[in-house]
């Protein structure tokens, strides 16, 4: 090489990858997802131009930037950094260009108005309710009068009464109420708008009248459908009970056997990750299929056939394999798909020969489903699989270090203890963030119920499976049994332990993602020894970190809370936070009070003090002489007319015609408009804070 010559560099995403930066692909892409559901929209023509813009962008400066280096004009550090930068950037394009696709794929009429008639469909999914109810998502769907380009894609509905239910497939019919998809109840809540756009909901509602079957079930697809859900009722009648409820419910998805007590109990113990299909279930059914099948070719070598046959292999095939069914029998729902991605890649990697457990095979399993799934990144499911599996990623280096020191009976005990610890730091901020409450005790639910589900449930659900076609199945049902009674009797128990469950406040939006790059920079930029930007990146995750559970501590609730069709009016006091109504909105309301960290009913909190006169005409008064008026029922339009005056605000559940009000008035079409609001009650008076609108259409 001449002395003038730079040295060829070796091509820049193979050094990348050596470099261990491929872990960092799926968090490029979940920030330009992330951007995305900030403010979600279907992207036109000029959005696509732009990415394209961004993509040309990205390709043309690294490119420029190597030929420079390679005269020598500028530092190939500079030029390393560069294309880094680039890429980053190009893969947030991505992310976001993944966003719009899939809303664009996904997007379908939504119902505008509420409707009271025949609705007819394809039932396509029963479960049940979180009131207990069951109920039917439809497909194919008609409604009276409603031509097919305004008919949502699916509906839902909800069973009022006990009722025969049709098969998975039939096509039926019932009178029902339907109306849009709920918005949040507050700014900041769950927003079930978004969650039912990418479902393909376009109506939910409810139904009295008993389901009439129009046609004959269909075959194909629905055939197999019906013989999972066939499988499930077996199960749940062999058993028996709630526990006959779970096992289905771990075999095939089907959790409509469960009762809303279960549920409650198994939150309450933090169990109910149990009962959800997930990477737990898809991971404990391939590892027993795993050694089992690797048991079996090693006692097969032992008598001198299939010698130098790679064993691990042909055990990871048949596992994945096994999975690939667990898959279909489960029903294939999203947690579902995402656990199937995770294990296979993992299976994958032991065929490929590398490493089944690293942060590159996690990060591939995640790049798979944000691709496939980028709404997937804004749940909890996913949030809490990946930051568990990540936890224990990094636990197993240093346990593989000092397991040697630990008796051989106690390694065992020690690893789950181990592994439990670790799983449960990474997730219960998440699971707080989400669901507003904390398990306290729920390292000791899961330690007692967990090792139960690894070691007799979910084998004995191999076992039976396999045993089925012969008739077999009882004996291993019979063990599963034992194992669900097992598992529903520890979460009872710790459920009923005096401060079973701490409630906690919602925290602002920018908190999760706060704390979740956070941790990714922290762990992803960790080297040793730490220096340069490697000790940066580590300090900024962590001060993100402390950032995102600072504001959520300080972050005060808003002190006056209106409904979405001004149902209900909560406000703020000393004593917690007081309701207008002791009945009417009481999903609205309950939402209210959860996310307050107060555990409450409607009535409770409907008789603190703050809220005066008749029941229809309640009145509360404010800081700095301003006062609120709820005005509901018949006639409310007239009394808000009759109240509106200077620094008050009027609250009213149906349109109130009045020109240019005096007041601050909120009726049923300013409501419907802006959704529920937040007020925050300050020196200049009250600050609103509406739910932004979702301004998906459909195509």
């Amino acid at each position: 090489m001449l002395p003038h010559q730079a040295p060829v560099r070796p091509p820049r995403m193979a050094a990348a990858i050596r470099a261990g930066l491929f872990p960092w692909v799926p968090v490029c892409l979940s920030t330009g997802i992330a951007l995305w559901f900030r403010d979600p929209f279907l992207l036109g023509a000029w959005h696509w131009a732009g990415l394209a813009a961004i993509c040309a962008l990205t390709l043309s400066i690294p490119r420029i930037a190597a030929r420079r280096a390679e005269a020598g004009r500028i530092p190939w550090a500079t030029a390393d950094l560069l294309w880094l930068g680039c890429a980053a950037l190009a893969l947030a394009g991505i992310g976001f260009g993944l966003a719009g696709i899939r809303a664009g794929h996904v997007a379908a009429p939504a119902l505008q108005w509420r409707y009271y008639g025949p609705v007819e469909g394809r039932v396509i999914e029963i479960d049940r309710s979180g009131s207990d109810r069951m109920r039917l998502t439809l497909d194919h769907v008609r409604l009276r009068k409603l031509p097919p380009d305004r008919t949502p894609a699916r509906v839902r509905v909800s069973l009022m009464g006990d009722h025969d239910l049709p098969q998975l497939g039939q096509q039926v019919m019932t009178t029902g109420h339907l109306g849009p998809p709920p918005g949040p109840a507050a700014p900041g809540s769950f927003d079930f708008r978004l969650h039912a756009f990418f479902e393909g909901l376009g109506a939910v509602g409810y139904s009295r009248v008993p389901i009439m079957i129009v046609d004959t079930p269909e075959g194909g697809i629905w055939w197999a459908h019906r013989a999972r859900m066939a499988v499930s009722h077996a199960i749940r009648t062999r058993i028996g009970g709630q526990e006959g409820a779970v096992a289905a419910a771990l075999m095939t998805g089907d959790r409509s056997g469960i009762s809303n007590a279960t549920n409650e109990v198994m939150r309450a113990s933090n169990l109910y990750h149990i009962i959800s299909i997930s990477g737990l279930h898809m991971g404990m059914l391939a590892g027993f299929v795993y050694g089992a099948v690797r048991l079996i070719l090693v006692a097969v070598q032992a008598t001198g056939r299939g010698l130098g046959r790679p064993l691990h292999k042909i055990a990871a095939g048949v596992a994945l394999a096994a999975a690939a069914g667990y898959l279909w029998l489960s029903g294939g729902g999203v947690a579902t798909e995402r656990a199937f991605v995770m294990v296979a890649v993992m299976l994958g990697a032991i065929l490929a020969d590398r490493r089944a457990i690293s942060l590159r095979t996690v990060a591939l399993a995640a790049t798979v489903i944000l691709v496939l799934t980028p709404e997937a990144l804004t749940g909890a499911g996913f949030q809490m699989s990946f930051a568990a599996t990540i936890a224990l990623i990094l636990t197993f280096g240093p346990w593989q270090r000092v397991s040697h020191r630990v008796p051989g009976w106690a390694r065992p005990v020690a690893m789950l203890v181990l592994s439990s610890v670790v799983a449960g730091l990474a997730t219960s901020p998440i699971a707080a963030a989400h669901f507003n409450r904390m398990a306290q005790y729920g390292l000791l639910a899961n330690l007692a119920a967990v090792p139960v589900m690894g070691s007799l449930v979910m084998p004995a659900g191999v076992i039976g499976a396999v045993l089925a076609p012969l008739g077999l199945e009882g004996p291993a049902l019979w063990v599963m049994g034992i194992g669900t009674a097992w598992m529903l009797k520890v979460a009872e128990f710790v459920a009923g332990l005096d401060g079973a469950v701490t409630l906690l406040r919602l925290p602002p939006g920018s908190v999760v993602p706060l704390m979740g790059y956070g941790a990714v920079l922290a762990i992803l930029c960790w080297r040793r020894p730490l220096r340069g930007w490697h000790l940066a990146g580590s300090a900024a995750g962590m001060g993100a970190l402390i950032a995102g559970f600072a504001i959520w501590a300080a972050s005060p609730r808003p002190d006056l809370l209106i409904a979405p069709e001004g149902e209900a009016a909560g406000l703020m006091t000393p004593a917690g936070r007081a309701v207008s109504k002791p009945s009417g909105g009481g999903f609205v309301v309950g939402n209210w009070l959860q996310e307050d960290a107060d555990d409450a009913t409607q009535e409770t909190a409907a008789a603190r003090p703050g809220w005066s006169g008749e029941r229809n005409a309640r009145m509360a008064r404010l800081p700095q002489g301003w006062r609120i008026w709820h005005m509901t029922g018949k006639g409310a339009a007239d009394r808000a007319r009759e109240v509106c005056a200077p620094q008050t605000v009027v609250v009213v559940d149906e349109a109130a015609d009045i020109a240019d009000p005096a007041c601050l008035l909120l009726d049923l079409t300013h409501l419907r408009r802006s959704g529920a609001i937040a007020i925050h009650l300050g020196e200049q008076g009250p600050r609103m804070t509406p739910t932004p609108a979702l301004s998906l259409t459909s195509r």
